[in-house]
Parts: C-alpha cells; sequence; structure tokens
C-alpha cells in the first residue's frame, strides 16, 4: 500500500471513536459525520509522519470541529421554535446491521443528551472527552484555549448539573419495554387512568417537530397534562407506532403512509415514564434505518 492507503486505514480504525465522540458533542448523526469528514480533510493537509497518536490526535481535530459547530448553533437557536431534540439512534431489527447495532450500543440516552444541551460548548467538551474517553485536562485545555486547571473547572460544572438533571434510568431494557408497551395500549385505548398509572408525576413531555410552529409544542409537565396532551393528539397515532430501540433504550416509531413520522423515545424511573421525547423533525427522521 502506498501512503495514502495507510493513512485512509489508520483513518477507518479510528472511524467508529471519532463519529463516537462527535455524536456525544453534537447530538446529531449527520453533523457527527460532517465532523469526522472534515478530520479526514485537515489528516490529508497535516504532516501524518509527525503525529506520534493518531488517534489522539484526530480525537482533538474532531473536539475542535465540534466546538466550532456547538458555538455556530447557540446563534441559530434563539429563533428556534419548540425543543431542540437530538437526533435519534433507531433500530426496530437488531441484528440485520452489525455496524448499526454497535452504534446503537454505544449511544447514549436521549435524556442524557438533552441535559448536555443544555451546558456551554466548552462544558460539554470538557466533560463528554473527560468523564466518557477519559482525555486528559492538559489536552482539553489545549483545545478549549485554557489552563488545565480551568478545563477540569469546565468538566466539575458540567458533571454537577448532569448529575442533578439527568434521571437515572431503569437499566433492564425488557422492564422498560413492559412500561412502554403499556402506555401504547393506554394511549390506543383512550384509556386515561391508565396512563396516568405509567406515567411519572413529574414527567416531562417534549415535541421536536423541526422549529415549525404548526409542528411544534412548549414542553408539558405533569402525567395528568400529558396525559390529556397524548389522547388529544396521540391516540389517532397511536395505532402506527411500532416498538424500536431509541438510543439504546425502550421507544417507538410512528408510521404514515409508510414513513417514518416521529420517533418516540421514553425515560423510564423507578417503573414510570419520566420523560417523553417526540421528535418529528423530517430532517432528522431522512436517514432513519428502521
Amino acid at each position: 500500500m502506498n501512503e495514502r492507503d495507510v493513512l485512509a486505514e489508520q483513518f477507518e480504525e479510528n472511524r467508529p471513536h471519532l463519529r463516537s465522540v462527535a455524536y456525544r458533542m453534537l447530538g446529531s448523526l449527520a453533523e457527527a459525520d460532517d465532523a469526522v469528514q472534515e478530520a479526514w480533510i485537515k489528516l490529508g493537509r497535516a504532516d501524518a509522519d509527525a503525529v506520534e497518536n493518531m488517534r489522539g490526535w484526530l480525537t482533538t481535530v474532531v473536539a475542535r470541529v465540534c466546538l466550532d459547530m456547538l458555538r455556530s448553533r447557540r446563534a441559530r437557536r434563539e429563533d428556534y421554535v419548540g425543543s431542540l431534540l437530538p437526533e435519534p439512534i433507531v433500530s426496530t431489527d437488531l441484528g440485520s446491521d452489525p455496524e448499526h447495532e454497535a452504534l446503537l450500543a454505544d449511544s447514549v440516552g436521549l435524556a442524557l443528551l438533552v441535559v448536555l444541551d443544555t451546558l456551554t460548548p466548552p462544558e460539554r467538551l470538557a466533560f463528554v472527552l473527560h468523564d466518557m474517553f477519559g482525555v486528559p485536562f492538559g489536552e482539553i485545555a489545549e483545545i478549549v484555549d485554557r489552563s488545565p486547571d480551568a478545563a477540569r473547572q469546565l468538566a466539575s460544572r458540567a458533571r454537577r448539573r448532569v448529575r442533578g438533571a439527568a434521571p437515572e434510568v431503569d437499566p433492564d431494557l425488557e422492564r422498560q419495554r413492559e412500561v412502554v408497551d403499556a402506555f401504547l395500549a393506554a394511549s390506543r385505548a383512550g384509556d386515561f387512568e391508565a396512563l396516568l398509572a405509567v406515567l411519572d408525576p413529574d414527567v416531562v413531555f417534549r415535541i421536536d417537530g423541526g422549529g415549525v410552529p404548526a409542528r411544534s409544542r412548549p414542553p408539558i409537565v405533569g402525567a395528568a397534562a400529558v396525559a390529556r396532551q397524548v389522547l388529544e393528539r396521540g391516540t389517532p397515532l397511536a395505532p402506527s407506532a411500532r416498538s424500536a430501540i431509541v438510543n439504546g433504550a425502550a421507544g417507538a416509531v410512528v408510521e404514515v403512509a409508510g414513513r417514518p413520522f416521529a420517533v418516540v423515545g421514553f425515560t423510564v424511573v423507578r417503573g414510570r415514564i419520566a420523560e417523553i421525547d417526540v421528535i418529528a423533525d423530517p430532517a432528522k427522521l431522512r436517514g432513519l434505518q428502521v
């Protein structure tokens, strides 16, 4: 192989890791792929012979690209209507695509990604790189242009916010599925009391319609209010919902006319649904594998 082929092989070996870093930073598979592709372009322009640690070098490049993308996003989101939710990683047929199955298993829950999206870009970078991937604070400091102590403080602030806001999700996927199935059955039947039985008293319902006012709603909080919303808007669609795994947790895909209309992620805590995230942004469903 020539030098270019060797470089490409090294890059492909690191692609899954880089995509995992970028998805946690951005909450978007499409943007994560863009960040990884940008790293490949930069590698082609760099003196590869001087790179001693290829994975570390590429991780740093992807992190810098993601940091710039997050900063640009914060300026745009002021005009976004409704909740801005992550792009989901979905499967309805595990085992058919090993690469997608590995991506799904390595994904993080929607609830955590929603919390990460409340952090400042430097906080998110420090938390993701250090707490999720073990990158030393000295290397993080160079990316955010701060001292190692300041980088440590960024991660510490982010960690406190994550611990205070991210729920402790029930780990048993089968138990999650039982709760979600009960929710779907109650939705199909239009059973208000049955919905209340599976919803946490402080459940949060969010919908991302892609920033389109007619498709978006502000978050709804509280079991009774959420149950009413589900019965008013969700019951007609409930028969079209089929079970799925959404970011490693029990969820559902709603299809209309044979196409994905929405992905619904559920966060189950202590046997009840604590968060419902409805992703109906067509741009986030375009590459859906179901």
